[in-house]
C-alpha cells in the first residue's frame, strides 16, 4: 500500500517546524476552525449524565433520526433511520461499506483524480480499482460513457464524490442521473455537501435509492478529531456491515453522537457563517493565483480546495512540493497523491487562515519567479 502523501508531507513540514522553521500549512484539508460550542457543550454535557457506555451498533436512534431529518430538509428524500448507519467517520463508513460489497477480484469504477485514499481501500480488501480520467476541459465532470466503457462482469461498484476532493468541482445532475443508470451500485461519497459556492450539490439518492451515501460532520460542522460519519445503505446491506461494525468497534463513542444529534439539530449558523468566510478566501486565492502564475481553469464550485496545474514549474509533482517546502516554505499537496490523473497539478487549501494564505502566496509568488 503506498503512503497518504499529503500526511508524508504534513509530517515533512512538521519536523521542520520542530527545528524553528516557519510553515505555512496550505496541504491539509482540515477546517481551521474550531468545532460549534454547541456541539462541545452536548458533549461535554452527555458524559455529565453518564452517556459513556454502549450504543446500538447502528448508532443512536437519536442520531439517526436526525440524519433521516436532514436528508429529507436537504434532498426531500425520505429515508427511513433503519438504513443509516453510524460509523467512526467516513473512512471508517466505507471501509465497513467495502467490506460489505466486494469480494476478491471484484472491480470499482472511479476517477483519476480521486481521493488518495479511495484506490487502497480497494486493493486492500482484494478488489481492482479501475481508473477512469478525468479532463480539465470537461471541467473536471465524470464522462458517464466513458464508465460504462469500463464495467464488466466483475464491477461491484461506481464511485464518486461531489463536491470533489481535489478539484473541487460539483457534479452535473445530468451526469449523477446518467451514473446511476448504469446498472453498477453507485457509492457517493458527500462529506463536502453544505460547503458550496456555486449551483448546488445533488445526492445519489435523489435519482435512485438503490445506492450508498458515505457522509459526516468532519468538514461542515469543523469536527475532524471527533471521528464522525455515516452510512445510508440499501436495506439488504445493513445487516452485512452492522454485523463487521459489532466485532471490530462495537458502536461509535455514545457522547460523540449526542455532539452529532447538536450539530445537525442546531449548528446550522455555524455552517452559514463557515461557507461565507470561504467563500471570501476562495475568491481572494482564485485571484492571487492568477497573479502569480498559477491559474485555476475551473473555479472550486465546492469544499475548500484548489487544483492547479503546476507543471511550468516541474513536472514531477512530489518533487516540486518538496522543492517548494524547503525552498518556499509552504506545504501544498501533489497532485500525484490523487492519481495519474493528477500528476503535474498541486492542491492548495483554503481552509486555512486568512493570514496564512496570504503569506503563503506571498511565498509561493516568489517562488514561481524563480
Amino acid at each position: 500500500m503506498p503512503s497518504f502523501g499529503v500526511m508524508d508531507i504534513l509530517e515533512r513540514a512538521m519536523a521542520m517546524e520542530e527545528r524553528g522553521e516557519d510553515i505555512v500549512h496550505l496541504e491539509i484539508g482540515e477546517p481551521d476552525f474550531d468545532t460549534p460550542d454547541v456541539v462541545k457543550q452536548a458533549a461535554i454535557t452527555a458524559i455529565k449524565k453518564g452517556e459513556t457506555k454502549y450504543t446500538h451498533s447502528l448508532g443512536l436512534a437519536a442520531l439517526r433520526q436526525a440524519i433521516a431529518r436532514s436528508i429529507q430538509k436537504d434532498y426531500g428524500v425520505e429515508v427511513s433511520q433503519e438504513r443509516i448507519m453510524v460509523t467512526a467517520g467516513t473512512s471508517n463508513g466505507l471501509y465497513l461499506l467495502l467490506s460489505s460489497l466486494i469480494e476478491k477480484g471484484d472491480e470499482v469504477i472511479m476517477s483519476t483524480p480521486c481521493y488518495s485514499c479511495y484506490p487502497n481501500f480497494v486493493s486492500y480488501l482484494g478488489g481492482k480499482p479501475v481508473l477512469v480520467r478525468l479532463d480539465e476541459k470537461a471541467r473536471f465532470q465524470p464522462d458517464p460513457a466513458a464508465i460504462a466503457k469500463k464495467i464488466t462482469r466483475r464491477t461491484k461498484a461506481i464511485l464518486i464524490n461531489s463536491p470533489s476532493n481535489p478539484t473541487g468541482m460539483v457534479m452535473d445532475p445530468d451526469v449523477i442521473e446518467r451514473i446511476a443508470s448504469l446498472g453498477p451500485m453507485v457509492v457517493s461519497d458527500e462529506i463536502y455537501h453544505g460547503l458550496v459556492y456555486e449551483g448546488r450539490a445533488r445526492s445519489i439518492l435523489e435519482y435512485t435509492d438503490d445506492a450508498f451515501v458515505i457522509n459526516g460532520f468532519s468538514k461542515k460542522y469543523a469536527m475532524t478529531g471527533w471521528r464522525l460519519g455515516y452510512i445510508i445503505a440499501p436495506e439488504r446491506y445493513v445487516r452485512p456491515m452492522q454485523k463487521i461494525q459489532q466485532n471490530f468497534s462495537i458502536s461509535v463513542n455514545s457522547f460523540v453522537q449526542w455532539g452529532g444529534v447538536a450539530a445537525l439539530n442546531r449548528g446550522g449558523a455555524f455552517v452559514r457563517k463557515s461557507v461565507q468566510e470561504y467563500d471570501r478566501r476562495r475568491l481572494y486565492m482564485l485571484k492571487r493565483l492568477e497573479e502569480i502564475g498559477l491559474p485555476v481553469a475551473h473555479p472550486p464550485q465546492g469544499a475548500y480546495y484548489f487544483f492547479t496545474n503546476a507543471s511550468r514549474l516541474g513536472k514531477d509533482s512530489m518533487a516540486l512540493t518538496i522543492r517548494i517546502l524547503e525552498e518556499a516554505k509552504v506545504a501544498v499537496t501533489p497532485g500525484i497523491d490523487f492519481g495519474p490523473g493528477g500528476e503535474g497539478y498541486l492542491r492548495l487549501t483554503y481552509a486555512s487562515a486568512m493570514s496564512q494564505i496570504k503569506k503563503g502566496l506571498a511565498r509561493l509568488g516568489k517562488f514561481a519567479q524563480g
